[in-house]
């Protein structure tokens, strides 16, 4: 097979073309070749070993974050005292080799060059902090190179189309959550697809004038109305998730009275190392198959066939029209749990008026038989104690919110030595001198 390699030292980009004729045509190809001196300089940077390339990215990026405009050997020194001199000495050699750097020798000092500045541009990416996990980095560096740069008036359609191009794979990453059905996989995406939205809509504006500046321009008119078509079909798919959500809701089951879903068991059998060892000796008795003969299949169809099959009986007439009995309209009976919660709290009333805790109120006058739904529809009802609305209402609900007592949560949990109950949100329960007097209260 023939060796198509060239030198390194001899080739150019129309080279390694078919027709030399297209590179020569190619728009990107031109621009390509017209950076030669910035390619250049990034290879002076990325040529290496990894410890020494990333030595020289240190050294550059300090020497970026310098006000001064040019700096003495003892100011070099000092800036880089903790690197070994002859490693920071062959790293400044190829820093004015490429060009990036320039001595002057009748003050004897050295400075960037404009070629340097240049490339500090390219390089501004690797002088911020990463994302974190989950977050949109991309998404957040393309919108603001685009903001930024129609601000200045230097876009151009390939940062509009790699803009566009980014929406477009969001779009699919959303689809497939959607299509997949898994309610974690939803909640992750949706997460992904609010700070998607937000960064979107804070740039609403900036793409706005984007598409309106583009006319005249056939490039960037074409791709900034695709950028626009993007950025609707990516805002349209909230209510996709709205739907799908709503669809896994409907589908959650609960477990009993428990107060327990489905989605919380999926939650913790993803924390079981081991799942396979929560089945034991289930399988250790399997179901045996009962097996039929052929002549016994027979002896069943010959019987089926030559029983007496009963007649069919006439229709029964029409009942005679008779009067409706006369019944009574009652309410729904509410949970017992309203009642004693309430009963509970008049009784602490009548002792004093000392502060209680808010454990002391949802776990009732027997704590060791309290359930969890119980507990939980307690915790619920706390929040009524003094509320204007629901001290207008009769019954049990209004008795409640009229009794002397508000509470204050906190957001730490409390250890219990309960049955069903391992930890519970400590809040207070403070006593008021009236039934209609208001306090802040907060939710747990």
């Amino acid at each position: 097979m023939e060796d198509t390699t060239l030198p390194d030292s001899d080739t150019t980009l129309s080279d390694y073309f078919r027709d030399a004729d297209f590179a020569a045509e190619s728009l990107l190809a031109f621009r390509i070749d017209a950076q030669g001196a910035l390619i250049d300089a990034l290879r002076a940077l990325f040529h290496g070993p990894a410890g020494l390339v990333r030595l020289r990215l240190w050294v550059f990026m300090g020497l970026l974050g310098q006000s001064e405009a040019s700096l003495s050997r003892d100011d070099i020194n000092e800036l880089f005292h903790a690197v070994r001199p002859e490693a920071l000495d062959t790293v400044f050699k190829r820093f004015r080799d490429t060009g990036l750097l320039l001595w002057d020798e009748t003050q004897r000092r050295t400075s960037l060059t404009p070629l340097a500045q240049q490339l500090s541009a390219v390089l501004g990416v690797l002088n911020t902090a990463p994302p974190a996990d989950g977050e949109d980095g991309d998404l957040a560096s393309l919108l603001s190179q685009v903001v930024g740069a129609d601000q200045l008036g230097t876009l151009d359609a390939a940062q509009v189309q790699m803009l566009q191009a980014q929406l477009g794979r969001l779009h699919a990453e959303f689809e497939d959550a959607i299509a997949s059905g898994s309610e974690f996989r939803l909640r992750e995406a949706r997460k992904r697809y609010d700070r998607a939205a937000r960064l979107i809509d804070k740039a609403s504006t900036a793409i706005t004038a984007i598409i309106s500046h583009a006319h005249g321009h056939v490039v960037m008119e074409r791709a900034a109305r695709a950028l626009g078509q993007a950025q609707s079909r990516l805002l349209a798919m909230a209510s996709q998730f709205n739907r799908a959500l709503q669809q896994v809701d409907r589908q959650r089951v609960t477990l009993g009275t428990t107060g327990i879903t489905s989605t919380d068991v999926k939650r913790w059998l993803q924390t079981v190392a081991a799942p396979e060892h929560l089945l034991q000796d289930a399988l250790a008795c399997p179901v045996a198959p009962v097996m039929l003969a052929p002549h016994e299949l027979l002896d069943v169809t010959e019987a089926e066939f030559e029983r007496d099959r009963p007649t069919l009986a006439l229709p029964d007439a029409l009942p005679v029209s008779q009067a409706a009995p006369l019944g009574e309209l009652s309410a729904v009976a509410l949970p017992q749990a309203l009642a004693d919660l309430s009963d509970l709290l008049a009784s602490w009333n009548t002792d004093g008026s000392e502060p209680r805790t808010a454990v002391q109120a949802l776990l009732g006058a027997e704590p060791l038989e309290a359930a969890y739904a119980e507990v939980a529809y307690k915790a619920q009802l706390l929040p009524l104690l003094g509320d204007a609305q629901a001290c207008l209402l009769p019954g049990a609900t209004g008795d409640l919110a009229r009794q002397p007592w508000r509470v204050e949560w906190s957001t730490e949990l409390l250890d219990l030595q309960h049955p069903v109950l391992a930890q519970v949100s400590a809040g207070v329960l403070h006593p008021v001198e009236g039934p209609n007097e208001s306090t802040e209260k907060t939710t747990p």
